[in-house]
């Protein structure tokens, strides 16, 4: 309130306060005592919570007469390292890997002790040639020893990560699908961050998503005390894949993170470097749209080893009309411009757009060619871009970009919706060449 309205300044109303003050003590003199009463809460203490996450870990591999391997019975992960003592993280190495063997393995959680938001995060760290055999030289079109990052393997691995279930007699129930894929495509996935959902809901929003109950210990008689969902990741090196894996390797890394409910709505990923969040528009230039909704497209970077990958995670507000749905929307695409080097031009674009007749259909590359864009070609050697649900994911080697870069996105309906535009300042219009108005990340 302004003090003014009613005309006294703070120096006029401490004055009359001081003398009423005055002339209160001589009213006071004669009374014996005033009136009082005294409550007392004695020896108050705040005691903060914790939040531990305990992973337990039921693996097992099938290599046919060569080897089988499970891991210990009581397997699990806290803060990092196996049984919770001194030693090193879980570390699984497959040798002699044969087209036929397959592996899988059931994660399940004990957050101790407040609810908690989880996330899935992961990254391909190698994915090697390790020179050519003969045979190998015949099946494998690359020609010569193509060196390190080109091997096959991360192709030829087909992985399936989904919630599951304890069935109570050792085994589980596999519910959802979270993701499916190459081990390439599952790892890019994986770096952009997974988020999970409490009550195994693979379709669930992110914001507000079910989180995982806490418990008060990680065992109760010795017997692992976890929430209900579990992930169960599965691979195998189909029968039909050949001579092109001789000698490959590949090397990942994935991790499980755990956020405490409170006061979050779910949204914070754990598995990126930055993120910038854009609600949609639904009145771009006035527009009348036909079929509008609302939703936020969450914006991500994360700095790998060997690529970065640019995530672009669609949320929308549960009214049954999704952004990247070509059933509500039959036009929709996101093209993503990319100044590679922060210098004030964008370098190139990857664009999403189903029907497109791309050559990586739904996806397309197109350099920035003296401020034109050509035809749509295939992605580059090294790139890799996929839709995973309502999210889109473009990695992009290290070598290629710098570790300060921009990135514009103009996310369309194709008239019917609302637009999702990523960039400085969402009142101007996209300039797919000008980076000045692009989102700037940095390592």
């Amino acid at each position: 309130m302004n003090d003014d309205t009613i005309g006294l300044s703070r120096r006029k109303m401490l004055v009359g306060l001081g003398a009423v003050g005055v002339a209160s003590a001589g009213a006071g003199l004669g009374t014996t005592a005033y009136f009082n009463d005294t409550e007392t809460f004695e020896d108050n203490t705040l005691t903060a919570g914790e939040l531990d996450l305990f992973v337990h870990v039921d693996y097992s591999e099938d290599q046919g007469s060569y080897a089988q391997y499970s891991t210990p019975s009581g397997t699990f992960i806290d803060g990092n390292v196996v049984g919770g003592g001194d030693g090193e993280p879980l570390s699984i190495q497959v040798s002699d890997l044969k087209p036929g063997d397959s592996g899988e393995g059931e994660f399940c959680f004990s957050v101790v002790d407040n609810p908690a938001y989880m996330w899935m995060c992961g990254e391909l760290t190698a994915n090697d040639e390790n020179g050519q055999t003969e045979p190998e030289t015949d099946a494998d079109e690359t020609g010569g020893d193509p060196g390190e990052g080109a091997g096959e393997i991360a192709e030829a691995m087909q992985v399936t990560v989904s919630y599951c279930t304890d069935d109570g007699e050792g085994g589980n129930v596999v519910g959802d699908e979270i993701v499916s894929g190459s081990l390439a495509e599952v790892m890019l996935a994986l770096q952009a961050g997974v988020p999970l959902s409490g009550d195994g809901d693979a379709d669930a929003p992110l914001a507000d998503r079910p989180a995982f109950e806490g418990v008060t210990e990680p065992f109760v008689d010795d017997a692992p005390n976890t929430a209900a969902q579990c992930v169960c990741v599965e691979w195998e090196i189909p029968v039909e894949v050949g001579n092109e894996i001789q000698t490959d390797s590949v090397a990942f890394d994935f991790e499980f993170y755990a956020v405490q409910a409170r006061h979050n709505d779910g949204t914070h990923n754990p598995c990126v470097d930055e993120t910038v969040v854009t609600a949609y528009d639904n009145d771009w230039k006035g527009q009348t749209l036909g079929n509008p909704t609302e939703g936020n497209v969450y914006t991500s970077v994360s700095f790998g080893q060997n690529q970065t990958v640019l995530s672009f995670a669609f949320d929308d507000d549960g009214d049954g009309v999704d952004f990247l749905d070509t059933g509500d929307y039959p036009s929709t695409n996101l093209p993503v411009a990319v100044d590679a080097d922060a210098d004030g031009t964008h370098d190139w674009q990857v664009i999403w757009q189903p029907n497109a007749a791309f050559p990586d259909d739904p996806f397309g590359y197109q350099p920035n060619t003296g401020g034109s864009y050509g035809p749509a070609q295939s992605l580059p050697a090294g790139f890799g871009a996929a839709k995973f649900g309502n999210t889109i994911v473009v990695s992009v080697p290290r070598s290629e970009i710098s570790s300060t870069f921009r990135v514009l996105a103009y996310g369309s309906t194709g008239g019917e919706g609302p637009i999702a535009k990523v960039n400085a300042d969402p009142a101007v219009g996209p300039d797919f060449y000008d980076s000045s108005d692009a989102i700037e990340f940095s390592e």
